[in-house]
């Protein structure tokens, strides 16, 4: 059975099937640096995480999505703090033209159900 939640016209902002979650991207438009960006967009990862039965422990898979690939260390920073060593998923970081000017991080995450 697939269950899609906080769903509008246009995408569902989570979907669960077999156990497995999945995020849609996350993104945070008030910071105006990555460092603010990621921290809030992390913490809204983290905040349905938890609304949809997972955490932070575990997340299989993550896609990040950055403006430009010179924010990259700060945004690994970040990144790196958020996540324990031993809890750190399968990733793919790519540079992409993000859908708002003032956009410079978007995470789509996949995470196993509690």
């Amino acid at each position: 059975m697939i269950k899609r939640y906080k769903s509008s016209n246009r995408m569902s902002q989570a979907v669960v099937h077999n156990n497995t979650l999945y995020l849609s991207g996350q993104v945070c438009a008030e910071g105006s640096d990555i460092a603010e960006q990621t921290t809030c967009s992390l913490d809204k990862v983290e905040a349905l995480l938890n609304e949809f039965g997972s955490d932070k422990e575990h997340i299989l898979s993550a896609t990040i999505y950055i403006k430009d690939m010179a924010l990259f260390t700060d945004m690994n920073e970040i990144w790196d703090n958020w996540l324990e060593e031993e809890f750190k998923p399968v990733r793919a970081c790519v540079e992409a033209q993000m859908a708002r000017e003032t956009l410079l991080f978007e995470v789509s995450i996949i995470a196993a159900l509690k």
